[in-house]
């Protein structure tokens, strides 16, 4: 552990003393960083790593942050998703040519999973991939598709072989968001925006080395993707978010802008109960977040994400609740389209961050379908009975 430390600490050293974060543009100094071994330390070289341990990331992550270098812009987080994902199912030369610009943010991706008839049973997917040589060619329809609008590649799984069990037939590759064929539509949500939209895939060709793992293996590789999103979705996936920060800190301010006169004994317990929930669930996180291994965290990460769509729902309806008519107001509801993604909605207000967690308890998988994990994979309790699951896939009746 001591030469990894020290592995981590020279690497660290050396692109401090080489490129300035205050000085150099956000993509060239990530570059650098992603070269340095320094994106993801538990990854291997091609992937942006040393090869370390993964709890030396916060080492990296605190040094350079105090050297002034800038977070990450939130419309990277897929990079969370897509990153380990690649590394740890594709390809050394897949690995080179989408880790380090995925990385910089010089190309931004998107997550193709879902679909009208598949939301939940993500495994009962339909939109088909058919070989043709060198190629595939695909068909169907995405939905629930969060910034697909400014994304240039898509982790997109298709259903390769309808004649076996649904997990069996499933195929994952990174697509081209800019490739002929793809059509992205938008879906105008309760705030005014269309941060999700709807993807509709038209004999679109993608190449075979863009697939992610073996045929008929995405359902292992989907596996990687999904624990990732909700380990990050959950707050375990970044440096660790201050004491107090959050939607939490909307409702702390909305009761410090209240006259002391009227505020209220209930609400100040309301406040007080919500504000250790948050606190317990962000030291839950950061637990998690050691405890990982090999950079994929496992069922856990379930957890943090149920809790946290629960909570920040409460924490807004209260933090509404105190400011009043105020509350109502103050954001443009208009139809638009946002460069950047928010998983709380509270750059643009209390009003805004009430209708825009909404969406916490379905992205990233249903709260419905957190508790059959949590249930089976961490408490380990009997399964729903499945009757399709051993059952080709299109023999399965549909609706």
């Amino acid at each position: 552990m001591a030469d990894q430390e020290k592995l981590v600490d020279d690497a660290i050293a050396e692109l401090l003393a080489n490129h300035d974060p205050k000085t150099e543009s956000f993509e060239e100094f990530r570059g650098h960083q992603f070269d340095a071994g320094l994106a993801w330390v538990y990854f291997e070289r091609t992937a942006g790593g040393l090869g370390v341990e993964p709890k030396l990331q916060r080492k990296v992550d605190s040094a350079l942050r105090a050297a002034g270098a800038p977070p990450m812009h939130p419309a990277m987080f897929f990079m969370h998703l897509a990153g380990p994902t690649i590394a740890t199912h594709g390809t050394p030369e897949q690995q080179t040519t989408f880790m380090r610009p995925m990385f910089t943010g010089e190309e931004r991706w998107c997550q193709l999973f879902s679909e009208p008839g598949a939301g939940s049973d993500f495994a009962g997917l339909a939109a088909r991939a058919v070989r043709d040589g060198d190629e595939w060619t695909v068909n169907g329809q995405k939905v629930w598709n969060t910034m697909a609008h400014i994304a240039d590649w898509g982790m997109l799984v298709t259903r390769s072989d309808p004649s076996v069990p649904k997990h069996s037939g499933m195929t994952y590759f990174a697509l081209d968001m800019k490739s002929e064929g793809v059509e992205v539509r938008p879906l105008r949500q309760i705030t005014g925006e269309a941060e999700f939209n709807e993807v509709y895939l038209t004999d679109a060709r993608v190449p075979d080395a863009n697939r992610i793992g073996d045929v008929g293996g995405g359902w292992r590789v989907s596996l990687t993707t999904l624990m990732n999103e909700r380990n990050a979705i959950g707050g375990g996936g970044g440096g660790g978010p201050k004491r107090g920060s959050g939607p939490i800190s909307a409702a702390v301010d909305a009761w410090n802008k209240i006259e002391p006169e009227n505020r209220r004994d209930s609400q100040k317990e309301q406040l007080m109960k919500l504000w250790s929930r948050a606190e317990v669930l962000r030291l839950t996180n950061a637990r998690a977040a050691e405890a990982r291994k090999g950079g994929n965290p496992g069922p856990e990460g379930s957890i943090g994400k149920l809790a946290s769509a629960d909570l920040n729902k409460e924490i807004l309806e209260l933090a509404v609740t105190l400011a009043g008519p105020a509350g109502l107001v103050g954001f443009d509801y208009s139809f638009r389209r946002p460069e950047d993604l928010s998983v709380s909605g509270l750059e643009n207000g209390v009003g805004h961050g009430f209708l825009r967690v909404r969406a916490n308890s379905i992205e990233g998988g249903t709260s419905e379908i957190m508790r059959n994990i949590v249930g089976e994979q961490v408490l380990g309790l009997p399964g729903e009975p499945r009757v399709d699951k051993k059952v080709p896939w299109i023999e399965v009746p549909r609706s």
